[in-house]
């Protein structure tokens, strides 16, 4: 603090005096005020010395920037200080220690000289008198100025005790004003302000107006002061009992509870490879954790937090088998055909073993339901030798469900992802994101658009969850994504994935699949041996034609289920010493008591017998399928009439057939107004299915054509490809699922678009052996691949409809 001290009148200078110049950094000497200094510039050293050995008085000037170290008369500003000095002490060679004393106010007028130290001729301002009508003003000022003092020195405890009775015992309004400004905590700026202000008057009116307002954020300072000590003091108290506690406890051998949780807490981060960001967050909480009172809400929260970061694997990996040869005989032994699929891993492999650091790949498997998505995931995991986790995200709806919920909320946790990182224990696990098809999207936002940054491999090794709130890398994740169709999947998450599409299985396959993996498994989990149940060639075929119409093989494991059980009632029925001599060899003929009649029958001959029906070929989620088009004639206005919830597309199909039949009736040997005075009814049959798409529109056009000339569709064929106005077929898709849904149904004969010629390459050898595939690429050629008998026109036709 400065120091205030009284000057004689002998002392005081007068008019203009040449004065050696000492200039201060963050420093502004008041008159009458005592301030020590450390003096180490060059000049200055000089001018101390000098000073205190003549005893001649020195101009206190302040710099405008505390920066400069050489500063020029433009950096100083002009008001300044007269003083003495009053004592100097050399404490090294360019430093000293020195205690100068105000005097009176100085203006520079003119520098004269810059070296070896400056030197200014100064105007002296004489000693204040002021007018008689600002006598009470002042006065009044002089007192709130005391009074306001004294209450701001009560706020400083580093204030001396006499502080107070120092402000009391001053007389002189100018004298308290200056030495009040110099004590102030105010900038430089601010200070330097007050001493250019020579009337008292206004001197005292700027000082009593900043010291009521550092009065003022004292009260507010100590105010949150004294809470804070308050909130600290009950938290110290809280935390020595605990610790008290705890030693009492230990010493009793008691020692359980929230003590030894943060203990084996503190362990675990100690213990554990963190990274660096996370471990410092999880040594912040576990700090916070030790001064908070067990009871607390908080206190459940922010521990479980921190367990939660103790249990996610962030440094922790499986060692991959990069064993290719091994992985293809595991792959071969758990799944028959898929040979995509078990390429593509093998691929994998073989690259992770040529370059370590390679990200995880995202496959997508696209397939009808059976087809064996899921269990591909577990036998990846077992080929890889990593751990397996699943997550279903059928039905998903909220966004929170992958990204987690903030802490904020009550009961909140992490996403679904870290969720499985948990329960897994490592870092690099095999993720199979299930039924990502399925995901919906509400209010609460597009979980969908949370998966984008999960699946990407350029930045999920940054994965955000609202939760954690830190980056988790799941760049050695390894995702397998599973869908029916790729069509609800939207376009941005589908360019993530790379895409590999799963058809359905031939009914080759499915014996292959029964005898190696459905019925040994089935004999497992009904309690039998391979001694007392065996199927013949004739009754698995059966019960795969007849009781079973799918792409996968999960009906046909209930139907092998089903006869389990029944032979599981026989065997249990008998003593316990003849179990193994009962042997129930199924035929063909005995299906019938264990399954019921035959479900499904290949009626298509049955179908097309008469004019007007044809067979097309379909794709649906749940693998291909074949469906029929029916059309009938009868009176009417000219109407085309369209049932068995046909879409928007397939409705334009059967409009765009018609029109090119009535553009060229002629040629076909038709009457151009064949529809005069009659209506068409087309009808799909199971009405209660929705159907849409535009590949029926060739399948549409044979209908029509063969109701109108009355000429029957062949029994054995389907057709696919989709119709234009000027009669050209175009390439449609799904035609490996289509051809395996045709050869199901004993279809023997297939017409397809030419261009789709190149999309059999999917398709075995096996199923093309029993098929004729006839391509084309405009209607006129269908004729000779679709209908009994010729309709060209050189052979006039009846004209004409069908009655």
């Amino acid at each position: 603090m400065s120091e205030m001290q009284g000057i004689s009148q002998d002392q005081l200078l007068e008019g203009v005096q040449d004065l050696p110049v000492l200039l201060l950094r963050n420093t502004v000497l008041f008159p009458q005020v005592v301030v020590p200094l450390a003096v180490g510039r060059p000049k200055s050293l000089r001018l101390i010395v000098e000073a205190a050995e003549n005893e001649t008085p020195i101009a206190i000037l302040t710099q405008k920037d505390a920066e400069i170290d050489d500063p020029t008369t433009g950096d100083l500003y002009t008001i300044g200080t007269v003083a003495r000095v009053i004592k100097s002490v050399k404490l090294a060679e360019d430093n000293y220690s020195v205690v100068i004393q105000g005097q009176q106010r100085i203006e520079l007028q003119e520098m004269l000289q810059e070296e070896p130290y400056f030197r200014g001729r100064f105007k002296v301002f004489p000693p204040e008198t002021p007018l008689e009508a600002d006598k009470v003003e002042i006065s009044a000022l002089f007192r709130n100025l005391k009074k306001t003092a004294k209450q701001v020195v009560k706020f400083i405890p580093e204030m001396p005790r006499e502080a107070a009775q120092m402000v009391d015992g001053v007389d002189d309004p100018g004298q308290l004003c200056d030495f009040v400004a110099a004590n102030m905590d105010i900038p430089v700026e601010e200070k330097q302000q007050i001493l250019q202000t020579v009337p008292l008057k206004e001197r005292l009116e700027t000082v009593v107006t900043l010291l009521a307002r550092q009065l003022e954020v004292l009260r507010v300072s100590d105010k949150i002061q004294s809470q804070i000590k308050e909130e600290i003091d009950k938290n110290q108290r809280e935390y020595y009992l605990r610790q008290q506690l705890k030693a009492i406890k230990e010493q009793l051998g008691e020692l359980d509870g929230e003590g030894g949780d943060l203990e084996e807490l503190a362990r675990l981060i100690d213990e554990k490879d963190l990274p660096e960001e996370v471990e410092k967050k999880a040594r912040k909480q576990l700090s916070r954790l030790r001064m908070m009172q067990p009871a607390s809400s908080e206190y459940g929260v922010t521990r479980t937090y921190v367990e939660t970061l103790m249990d996610i694997p962030w440094s922790e990996q499986t060692t991959d088998k990069l064993d290719v040869k091994n992985a293809r005989e595991i792959l071969d032994e758990d799944h028959y055909d898929l040979d995509k699929v078990k390429k593509r891993i093998i691929e994998y492999l073989a690259v992770r073993q040529l370059k370590k650091d390679m990200k995880g790949p995202i496959l997508c498997l696209v397939g009808p339901p059976g087809v064996g998505k899921t269990s591909l995931g577990r036998s990846v995991a077992r080929a890889l030798g990593r751990k397996f986790v699943r997550i279903s995200l059928g039905g998903v709806h909220d966004e929170s469900e992958i990204r987690g919920h903030r802490r904020t909320y009550v009961g909140a946790l992490p996403g679904r992802i870290v969720q499985a990182l948990r329960k897994a224990g490592t870092s690099n696990p095999v993720f199979m994101l299930d039924e990502i098809d399925k995901v919906g999207r509400d209010f609460r936002g597009d979980p969908s658009a949370a998966l984008l940054e999960v699946l990407d491999p350029e930045q999920n090794d940054t994965f955000s969850d609202h939760y954690v709130e830190l980056p988790v890398d799941l760049s050695n994740v390894l995702f397998v994504a599973t869908a029916n169709m790729l069509d609800s999947v939207s376009p941005p998450l589908r360019d993530r994935m790379d895409v590999i599409e799963i058809p359905g299985y031939t009914a080759y396959d499915k014996q292959h699949i029964a005898r190696e993996y459905l019925i040994p498994r089935q004999l497992e989990q009904h309690g039998l041996s391979d001694k007392n149940l065996v199927f013949d060639d004739a009754s698995l075929e059966s019960i795969i034609r007849n009781y079973t119409r799918e792409a996968g093989v999960r009906s046909l494991d209930r139907r092998i289920a089903d006869v389990c059980r029944g032979v599981a009632v026989k065997v249990a029925e008998t003593e316990e010493s003849k179990r193994d001599e009962i042997k129930v060899n199924v035929v063909k003929d005995m299906l019938i008591d264990y399954l019921g009649p035959e479900k499904f029958q290949h009626e298509v001959a049955q179908r097309t017998s008469q004019p007007g029906v044809a067979t097309g070929l379909a794709w649906t989620p749940s693998g291909g399928d074949i469906l029929f088009i029916e059309s009938t004639r009868m009176l009417g206005k000219g109407e085309l009439v369209l049932t068995g919830q046909l879409g928007d597309v397939m409705k334009e199909s059967v409009r765009a057939a018609l029109s090119y039949i009535r553009a060229n009736a002629e040629e076909f040997g038709l009457d151009p107004d064949f529809i005069k005075g009659h209506d068409i009814h087309i009808h799909v049959p199971a009405g209660a299915i929705p159907k849409d798409g535009p590949s029926a529109g060739i399948t549409m056009y044979s209908s029509i054509m063969s109701l109108l000339t009355g000429v029957r569709i062949r029994s054995d064929v389907a057709m696919t490809g989709e119709i234009t106005l000027r009669g050209n077929v175009l390439a449609v898709g799904g035609i490996k699922e289509k051809v395996l849904a045709a050869h199901r149904s004993e279809i023997k004969r297939i017409v397809m678009p030419k261009r789709n010629e190149k999309d059999l390459i999917d398709v075995s050898p096996e199923i093309k052996a029993d098929l004729e595939i006839f391509f084309v690429d405009h209607v006129s050629e269908l004729a000779q691949y679709v209908f009994e008998d010729d309709i060209k026109a050189d052979d006039k036709p009846k004209k004409g409809v069908a009655e």
